[in-house]
């Protein structure tokens, strides 16, 4: 089986003359409730931390070990997010780059450069790359999935108990066909976007 270098961004950013390099990534881009999150990662160079994959290939329970891991063996993190306000009010695409800066403004450590997880380069002070599928390649990116996910999970749990009928402890606020059953039965509450809802609600929103 082929080795991925976990670190080969990273280095080729380091030859260009960068030295603190970050990874980002967000979560929460789909559901139809709830915000958008991102988190910022700077790990100590070619450090591995044992598991670490993107973080969709990954079970609940091994995302939430790691979880601690990165934040222990990291040499800065920080999560952010855009709440479904600021998602209605400037659409998904606009508040994820917005939790992404976020993120990376929140780091204590200040990168000189940003690997960003996908095809689109979100607004940052300093330079950076996108690199699709980065969660799986680059430990940095795939370190911040993992941060961003398990923050956004954890969250919609607590979201859960305030607005139990929903039962976002099950889909995490994704468009599910269960969702989409009790939005049709309950109509929305204050977490969900409402501009992912007018194809399943109609226009009276």
């Amino acid at each position: 089986m082929e080795q991925i270098d976990w670190f080969a961004h990273e280095s080729a950013a380091r030859q260009r003359g960068f030295v603190q390099v970050c990874g980002i990534d967000e979560a929460g881009r789909g559901p139809l409730a709830g915000p958008v999150f991102a988190a910022a990662v700077l790990l100590p160079v070619g450090v591995q931390i044992e598991g670490l994959n993107d973080s969709k290939k990954l079970s609940e329970k091994k995302r939430e070990q790691l979880f601690d891991v990165i934040q222990e063996t990291a040499i800065s993190t920080s999560i952010a997010f855009a709440t479904e306000q600021e998602i209605d009010e400037i659409n998904i695409l606009q508040a994820t780059f917005l939790a992404m800066r976020r993120a990376c403004e929140g780091l204590s450590v200040r990168p000189d450069y940003a690997l960003i997880d996908g095809n689109r380069m979100p607004p940052l002070d300093i330079p950076g790359e996108t690199i699709v599928k980065g969660d799986a390649c680059s430990a940095n990116i795939a370190a911040a999935s993992i941060l961003a996910k398990v923050s956004r999970d954890r969250l919609m749990l607590e979201l859960d108990k305030l607005y139990p009928e929903y039962q976002f402890a099950k889909h995490k606020g994704y468009g599910t066909k269960l969702h989409r059953e009790l939005l049709q039965q309950y109509g929305p509450c204050p977490i969900h976007r409402r501009s992912f809802l007018k194809k399943i609600l109609g226009e009276s929103l």
